[in-house]
């Protein structure tokens, strides 16, 4: 069994989908009800993912898959980057996260909007020990005001400039195919494919 290490049920869907072609069985942590929360205080998103994998993975006793992801805007000198989730607040919403990135580009032309999603995701056994690690980006722009009822996050203001549409217009099926979590985690799939023939996992 593999635990992905998220609560959050949007993210969850789409890496069981992702996952999809390694075969096991997968859950979350919302399927575990006596779950602390793991310490997101590294320096990088590749730092908080390991800590997130690993944290989870002694505490449970399993192996764990986590991501840290974030949007890095060009014009905010790569911000709010690992503190995407929480930019506009400990406690803030996708809303207010959105509202805020708007407010801070408010005079920045679209040329100079570019921006690039980036995640990190990590593997980690029922010791703790970092068994696999793969990053990847996906490069697009931030609009003037959301577009799109699909996705979360950051979505509804991201973006694909070659197809004119933000991640929240493109749907699930295309932004698996282009999104920096799927790239990250299809880099990822080989190792977690060997630990499966291996029966490791």
């Amino acid at each position: 069994m593999l635990v992905i290490g998220t609560a959050n049920r949007k993210k969850g869907m789409e890496l069981k989908e992702l996952l999809r072609p390694v075969g096991v069985e997968t859950r979350t942590l919302a399927d575990f009800s006596d779950r602390r929360e793991v310490v997101e205080d590294g320096d990088s998103f590749a730092a908080n993912a390991c800590l997130k994998a690993a944290g989870y993975a002694r505490l449970l006793g399993q192996w764990v898959l986590a991501d840290d992801s974030g949007l890095a805007v060009d014009a905010l000198d790569e911000g709010p980057g690992i503190f995407s989730a929480r930019f506009a607040g400990e406690n803030a919403g996708d809303e207010d996260n959105n509202r805020l990135l708007l407010e801070r580009l408010a005079d920045v032309p679209l040329e100079r909007r570019g921006a690039r999603f980036v995640c990190h995701a990590a593997l980690a056994d029922p010791s703790g020990a970092i068994r696999g690690q793969a990053e990847a980006a996906c490069r697009g722009r931030i609009i003037f005001a959301p577009r799109g009822k699909q996705g979360f996050g950051y979505d509804p203001l991201f973006e694909i400039v070659e197809y004119h549409r933000t991640f929240a217009e493109l749907g699930q099926r295309v932004k698996a195919a282009l999104s920096h979590r799927s790239r990250a985690i299809g880099r990822l799939i080989p190792q977690l494919m060997s630990l499966a023939d291996a029966s490791e996992i």
